[in-house]
């Protein structure tokens, strides 16, 4: 018969490592007032015997719970998981979340919550009294939310605002939208295009105008026209398709769109097509979030990739601190880049 293996205790690495099990306990649970050489025995005895502690354990031991809890919009989640629409927010949440929050022994948790809901402050709150998270990561519009950002304040809960700068609690996190808009624009002009109209998404989300911010100042810059160029979606394919034949109706001479949204983007393909338009021969797209399924458009669309998994990764780290190296008005920008593909290529008659 086989012989079940012994668990490893804390005390069995206290033996190993020739220390006490207070010593042992500081050094899992990142305790100060341990010196380097003890830290570094104690760490080769958790390897040698192959130690896990347990989270309950930890838990108990000081006033950690070792949980970092991420809230993401209940309907526009639900929506996309029942469409199965190929977007990969959560994925990208998960993957950046998951992996840092494992390499300090923290473990994520998501939460979906309605932020357009009555009982928003019931629904968290329940949520925070059952989990009693370290942390909390908040995703747009919750992150702009000034409902929930005050019951977490009052709670004197950390948490990380992703998609917003603003001042006050919490801190601040953003992918450099206006930059990314300012980028994809400058692009197709770089490309020759002098007619480009952009389908903005909505103004409940700050980036939204960032986006419209970036896509102004590159026209600018370029001395070009504005004005009849800027549709505003609601993110959702049947804006996009609405937005589209718009900008098309009115600009009979458009060369070029950039969509804030992969969706947007895509409806604006089929649009082309329904007016006997090729891609990107007489209109060049170029799309926001670069979730898979882009990659397998007819083109291929270019899009500016978000990196989400390597901003929820920085919101870990500094809840994790929970001294975070910024101060209250400072915001961590992680910079987006335009990733192209066969959606955007010089336009066939250059404007006279």
């Amino acid at each position: 018969m086989a012989r079940m293996r012994k668990t490893v205790t804390i005390r069995d690495v206290a033996e190993e490592a020739g220390v006490s099990l207070q010593t042992v306990s500081r050094v899992v649970n990142g305790g100060p007032n341990v010196r380097p050489q003890l830290r570094d025995k104690v760490r080769a005895a958790i390897d040698r015997l192959g130690y896990v502690p347990s989270l309950a354990a930890r838990r108990m031991s000081g006033s950690r719970s070792y949980i970092i809890l991420a809230i993401n919009d209940r309907e526009r989640t639900l929506e996309d998981w029942r469409e199965r629409r190929g977007t990969d927010w959560v994925d990208q949440m998960l993957l950046g979340g998951i992996l840092t929050c494992s390499q300090h022994g923290y473990r994520m948790m998501v939460e979906l919550v309605d932020t357009r809901s009555d009982h928003v402050e019931r629904e968290l709150g329940a949520a925070l009294s059952a989990l009693q998270p370290d942390g909390v990561i908040l995703t747009p519009p919750h992150s702009e939310n000034h409902l929930i950002t005050a019951l977490l304040a009052e709670r004197g809960i950390p948490f990380a605002r992703i998609g917003s700068n603003a001042s006050g609690p919490g801190i601040a996190l953003t992918m450099g939208d206006e930059g990314a808009g300012f980028l994809a624009t400058s692009r197709l002009v770089e490309l020759g295009h002098r007619r480009i109209a952009m389908i903005a998404g909505p103004s409940t989300y700050s980036l939204s105008g960032w986006r419209i911010d970036g896509w102004k100042r590159a026209m600018t810059e370029a001395g070009l026209p504005q004005d009849g160029l800027l549709e505003v979606g609601d993110f959702g394919y049947a804006s996009g398709t609405r937005a589209a034949r718009a900008l098309l109706d009115r600009n009979p001479d458009l060369t070029a769109i950039l969509a804030s949204s992969d969706q947007m983007a895509l409806a604006a393909l089929e649009v082309a097509r329904e007016r006997g338009l090729f891609v990107p021969e007489d209109l060049s797209v170029i799309s926001f979030d670069n979730t898979p399924i882009v990659r397998y458009s007819q083109p291929p669309l270019s899009a500016v990739d978000q990196p989400i998994a390597e901003t929820v990764s920085r919101a870990v780290e500094q809840l994790i601190a929970r001294a975070p190296d910024n101060d209250d008005d400072a915001v961590i920008e992680v910079a987006a880049q335009l990733v192209e593909r066969s959606s955007t290529a010089p336009p066939r008659q250059a404007p006279a």
